[in-house]
């Protein structure tokens, strides 16, 4: 069996959900998590399934309905109202996504936002004592998504000081976090009309005007284009249903300014895909603080023989002990784009080779 951690560094409680698409899943759906605590359970080896959490919940006292007679227990992220979740989480709401043996060797996992987004989240890798992974630097591996504003950490922030282990990674193997966009950045990237809890306007209902001055609330959680409109063209479908034709919107294009390693729509697999030997361990911490990591972007050569070979060569790691260098790319990368006030985003083009090695899509 396969551990499987969730860790709750948020600063209220959050209610994990877990559903199983494939494989054997945990003993447990869903549970309580009290602020940094833990919770440790165990998955088949071929499991494929997803994680995600779930706010502002209230359940009766046995779990099985919401405790204020409602229809659903929770803010985002609910599951039919019971804690033990039988279903997938309601939309919208960020999801950590498995594969943990695609049959071909590999293991692939990702942050998917294509749902929406409703909570920060980060993966962690457990290498479990296997020398194959535990060869991998740490840095490639444990993406994560800060898009909450008041929980953004300044853009020179280095968490190494008062957390040298931050993410299961070090000083010696850096993160490469995303370094331009700002808290008034954060408090915007969701267009207006796709807010969960969208503020009030007076008059006809016409979304703000840029000099409206209407202030957002601090956390609203935010659907994504196909999760609020289902049209074949948001969500890919029907005459949608390939990359030349179904392209991204300006969700899509936010998300990837503001989480650049998240799956932004149904065809951001190449920027958003993590592609690793298969017989690691994960973590999905939320709230992981500091801010979003920009790996895929930043060391697309060494993912790409990472997915190809299961390994990194000694000059390549050699790279990735560079804390200057990788600062210097990351101000070189197009992952790094300043969100205007008028949520229109330049969509830049990133070139991650990883379509070599097919993936199994989340339906």
């Amino acid at each position: 069996m396969t551990p499987l951690l969730v860790t709750n560094n948020c600063p209220e409680v959050i209610y994990p959900g877990i559903s199983t698409q494939s494989g054997e899943g945990p003993m447990q759906n869903g549970f309580k998590l009290e602020p940094g605590d833990s919770h440790n359970q165990t998955v088949s080896e071929d499991w494929q399934g997803r994680v995600w959490g779930r706010t502002n919940c209230s359940f009766n006292d046995d779990g099985t309905k919401p405790g204020d007679g409602g229809p659903k227990a929770c803010g985002s992220g609910d599951c039919n109202g019971v804690v033990n979740c039988r279903v997938g989480g309601d939309v919208p709401v960020s999801l950590a996504e498995f594969t943990l043996d695609a049959g071909d060797g590999h293991t692939y996992y990702d942050i998917s936002l294509v749902d929406g987004y409703n909570i920060p989240m980060a993966i962690v890798l457990q290498p479990l004592q296997n020398v194959s992974l535990d060869d991998i630097p740490p840095n490639l591996t444990n993406p994560s998504c800060q898009g909450t504003v008041g929980l953004l950490a300044q853009q020179s922030y280095d968490p190494y000081g008062d957390h040298p282990d931050f993410l299961r990674t070090n000083s010696s193997y850096p993160l490469p976090f995303e370094q331009k966009v700002n808290d008034k950045q954060v408090s915007r990237w969701c267009p207006w009309d796709l807010q969960q809890s969208p503020p009030e306007k007076p008059g006809d209902g016409v979304y703000p005007y840029p000099d409206d001055n209407i202030e957002r609330p601090a956390f609203n959680p935010c659907y994504s284009a196909c999760a609020k409109n289902n049209k074949p063209e948001d969500c890919c479908t029907g005459k949608y249903n390939s990359p030349s034709a179904c392209k991204p919107s300006d969700y899509s294009k936010n998300v990837k300014a503001i989480c650049p390693d998240a799956y932004s729509y149904a065809f951001d697999d190449q920027t958003s895909t993590f592609i690793i030997p298969s017989g690691a361990g994960f973590e999905v911490v939320f709230c992981p603080g500091a801010r979003s990591t920009n790996i895929l972007a930043t060391e697309s050569d060494k993912m790409l023989q990472l997915a190809q070979q299961g390994h990194v060569s000694k000059d390549k790691r050699d790279q990735l002990m560079h804390r200057q260098r990788i600062n210097t790319l990351l101000k070189r990368s197009g992952a790094e784009r300043i969100i205007p006030l008028d949520n229109t985003v330049p969509m830049v083009n990133f070139v991650l080779a990883a379509s070599v090695l097919a993936y199994a899509a989340f339906c």
